[in-house]
């Protein structure tokens, strides 16, 4: 058996461990379920390690002189390159020959005896996982590092027992995840944007896939041929917390207050706080700062989104200035695709600002802290000469659509439907007064969404306030020649917009979608029989309610027989509607849907009665406006 080779992501904030097997590439869990685990480190008094992860992180406000963070920062480095680094953690200090290390309480420690801390802990996540012990990987670094800064990751990974079978940019890796230069593809030019929480690289990557029929995966690096990069090691969300950090130590001391001149504990628990705040409103617009300013009392100060983009300003500026540098150095080629890359890309901001430089919108289908790991993971896969399936080559190998009311799936693209294509569908409300919707996208052939694979969530917000059924929700599907697919929904009244980009195909094997698609067969019809008394029972309770409004308003204007008549119908189809939403076996489809015609046809005399009088009111209501404009 060939041994696996695992791809690692030895972040400056966080790290991950991925594999690839004919599932695709994934991240491997820890034993409790954590994905990432965070690049912090902290030591006993004896100087062994005492904790790594999430654990030294929120313990540092505690221990700040034993706990080292953003070591990446100052892999293979001297001293005398010393960078702005007030995270209150452990300092770097002048060791042996001038070498950076960290002081950790009455020993030193070096970057590269941190980072194989964490590169030991990923590994016995993976142990766990798979059984055995890995022994090889692709450990991944900006493509700014130095030769020094990459035997620096190398030393640390046989530190950890780790053999470094291959040092990857952070960017191939990349465009590995996203399945760029598969056999067949067209040659493109690509910009990956990776803003982490420590560094910044642009890089830009002229990628040429081999031929369709040839049978290795891409991945081979003599594919992605680099046309220029540049980047600051200096610079990531780290920076972005410590400027909001200065900015709130102001609002509450005074314009001429300075972070470091907190203690350990204050400036810690200041920036951890900062941090929890950037993360929460790359998703919400405000939110509230809370942190400890000594023991028992904690500070608080609201934060918006717009306050926050407007700190994030002269940082996102940075990296556009070494982008526009790079596509200078790469002769100002057209870009064809815009990867973004790193936590930090989360923020809207920053993807707008890339977007516009690049006049091209950014791919951001796969989560942007897993996707290098991911891309690790399929270059270990080629190393160790394992193949995965590319499934999404020609058509798409699963229908995709959206969840509807009372759990049915609206199929919107069909299974092995050739691609590139797009389909547009026409949705609408069914609770008055929504404000927002949730769009919810799946793939499979079942009618269900519990019997169905679940790709994203998205919200469209702010829509005004209406009548179910009135709002106009344009829902579209779009794949491209990639195997990428974007979802966008647009409210047509409000034009209130929101979109999600996802790759349909990671995680599925050639054997899973065939025992999907066979499940489809085996319970078709009762699936279908499951998905009709949904839909019958959703319409049917929007005609018992617009049938109803009707009623009450024209009911003086009815004859008996007629009242009669939609009274009774409307009481039968809802003990039937009643009972169906009560236990859907003891209805009978066809009887619901007889009941419903039947106030269909019943309620024919009320529309008539209705649609009278609202004509007869804009007459007086314009005759009105008439006779005004000629008095005035």
């Amino acid at each position: 058996m060939t041994e696996m080779v695992v791809g690692i992501d030895l972040g400056t904030t966080n790290s991950l461990i991925a594999v690839c097997d004919e599932r695709g590439p994934h991240i491997i869990a820890s034993e409790s379920g954590r994905r990432m685990l965070s690049s912090a480190v902290r030591y006993d008094d004896s100087g062994r390690v005492e904790s790594v992860g999430m654990d030294a992180r929120l313990g540092a406000a505690g221990y700040p002189t034993r706990t080292v963070m953003s070591a990446k920062r100052w892999m293979g480095r001297a001293f005398s390159e010393r960078c702005d680094d007030p995270t209150g953690a452990a300092p770097c200090v002048e060791g042996l020959r001038g070498r950076a290390v960290f002081a950790v309480g009455n020993m030193t420690r070096s970057p590269e005896e941190v980072a194989a801390a964490v590169l030991a802990t990923l590994v016995a996540d993976a142990e766990h996982l798979l059984g055995f012990r890995p022994k090889r990987a692709v450990i991944t670094v900006p493509a700014y590092f130095d030769d020094g800064q990459r035997q620096a990751t190398r030393d640390a990974a046989r530190l950890a027992g780790i053999d470094p079978v291959r040092i990857l940019n952070e960017p191939t890796a990349a465009a590995l995840a996203y399945g760029v230069g598969r056999p067949g593809a067209s040659t493109e030019t690509i910009a990956v944007y990776d803003l982490g929480g420590g560094t910044f690289d642009i890089s830009l990557l002229e990628v040429t896939p081999p031929a369709k029929d040839q049978q290795e995966l891409a991945g081979d690096e003599g594919l992605f041929r680099v046309l220029s990069t540049a980047g600051d090691t200096h610079l990531g969300g780290d920076d972005l917390d410590v400027l909001l950090a200065r900015y709130l130590l102001r609002q509450v001391a005074g314009s001429n207050a300075v972070l470091e001149s907190l203690s350990p504990h204050e400036r810690i628990s200041l920036i951890a706080a900062c941090e929890t705040a950037k993360c929460a409103l790359s998703f919400q617009d405000q939110t509230v700062v809370r942190w400890s300013i000594s023991a028992g009392h904690i500070r608080s100060l609201p934060l918006d989104r717009p306050t926050l983009e407007s700190i994030a300003a002269p940082w996102i500026e940075r990296t556009l200035v070494a982008c526009r540098r790079a596509w200078r150095d790469a002769g100002s080629p057209a870009i064809d695709r815009l990867l973004m890359v790193g936590g930090s890309t989360r923020l809207d901001a920053v993807r707008h600002a890339a977007a516009a430089l690049f006049q091209t919108e950014p791919s951001t289908a796969l989560d942007p802290d897993e996707v290098v790991a991911l891309g690790a993971a399929v270059q270990g896969a080629v190393l160790s000469g394992k193949r995965r399936d590319l499934l999404l080559l020609d058509v798409v190998p699963l229908s995709l659509g959206v969840e509807t009311v009372g759990g049915a799936v609206a199929k919107v693209i069909m299974r092995n439907t050739s691609i590139p294509t797009q389909a547009v569908e026409m949705f609408s409300t069914s609770v008055d007064g929504q404000s927002k919707i949730l769009i919810h996208v799946v793939q499979g052939e079942r009618e269900l969404v519990a019997d169905v694979r679940s790709l994203a969530r998205f919200e469209l917000v702010g829509i005004p306030p209406m009548p179910a059924g009135i709002p106009q929700l344009e829902v579209r599907f779009v794949v491209d020649a990639n195997g990428m697919l974007q979802v966008s929904a647009v409210e047509r009244r409000s034009g209130r917009r929101a979109a999600v980009q996802v790759l349909p195909t990671y995680g599925l094997s050639a054997a899973e979608v065939e025992s999907m698609d066979s499940a489809s067969v085996v319970h078709a019809r009762e699936d279908m029989r499951r998905h009709r008394m949904i839909d019958l029972i959703v319409n049917a309770r929007l005609d018992l309610r617009w049938i109803g409004e009707a009623t009450s308003r024209v009911r003086d204007s009815l004859d008996r027989e007629t009242t009669e008549s939609v009274d009774r119908a409307t009481q039968e189809l809802s003990l039937l509607v009643a009972r169906a939403e009560h236990d859907p076996d003891s209805v009978d489809a066809d009887e619901l849907h007889r009941a419903k015609e039947a106030l269909d046809r019943a309620s024919v005399r009320v529309h008539e009665v209705s649609i009278a009088a609202s004509l007869k009111s804009m007459a007086a209501e314009a005759g009105g406006l008439s006779n005004e404009s000629r008095t005035t």
